[in-house]
């Protein structure tokens, strides 16, 4: 009589999760989840942060902010994160203050930024993600702010009187002890480094 035990049968094979199960949607609306507005999904499409907005009635912003809430909802995603609305926002909460739905535009503004330098996926062709990007390496290494670092971030736009200019301006601020040469570094950096990391990952680009 055969008393081996029977062979134990194959364990199913683990299908991979998928790359991205979230839509565009619900990625933003989980970057904004600590937020205090109310969502996206609740604009009325009034236009009244567009037209409070100095930068956007000015004619600067590719997109308004209306429309970038617009064309968020409906996932045209690489045209959000091409354009130059969030760049080029001044922070000034007028559209969050006056929205009759309560959303934190402001905050949505500040989201995007770090989602495309989350997703290296801006527009090159713009100033605030490579002095974003810049800024946020130097802080990892350092800790600390350092102009003459982040000079390089949009010096080179400039025209050669207004680099010279620039320059004259660093060399005196040297001389009278306004700006070291060298950048400190804070105490505890490795702790600092941490709490940047989990709120944007760039600590692997050092």
């Amino acid at each position: 009589m055969n008393t081996a035990s029977p062979e134990p049968a194959a364990a199913p094979p683990i299908a991979a999760p998928p790359d991205n199960p979230l839509s565009f949607v619900e990625e933003i609306r989980h970057l904004l989840y600590a937020s205090k507005g109310n969502p996206i999904n609740t604009c009325i499409q009034c236009g009244t942060c567009s037209a409070t907005c100095p930068v956007a009635s000015g004619g600067f912003m590719d997109n308004s902010p209306r429309r970038i809430i617009a064309l968020i909802r409906a996932g045209f995603k690489d045209q959000v994160l091409k354009a130059n609305t969030f760049w080029y926002c001044a922070s000034c909460y007028q559209c969050t203050v006056r929205c009759p739905r309560n959303i934190d535009i402001a905050e949505l503004m500040y989201g995007l930024k770090r989602y495309t330098v989350w997703k290296a996926a801006g527009n090159k062709d713009l100033i605030g993600p490579t002095f974003t990007e810049t800024f946020v390496k130097m802080i990892l290494r350092t800790g600390r702010s350092y102009e003459p670092v982040l000079a390089t971030s949009y010096l080179f736009t400039y025209g050669l009187p207004e680099m010279i200019q620039e320059a004259q301006t660093a060399t005196v601020l040297m001389l009278k002890g306004r700006l070291p040469l060298l950048p400190a570094r804070i105490k505890r950096l490795e702790n600092f480094k941490r709490v940047i990391k989990h709120i944007i990952p760039l600590g692997d680009k050092e």
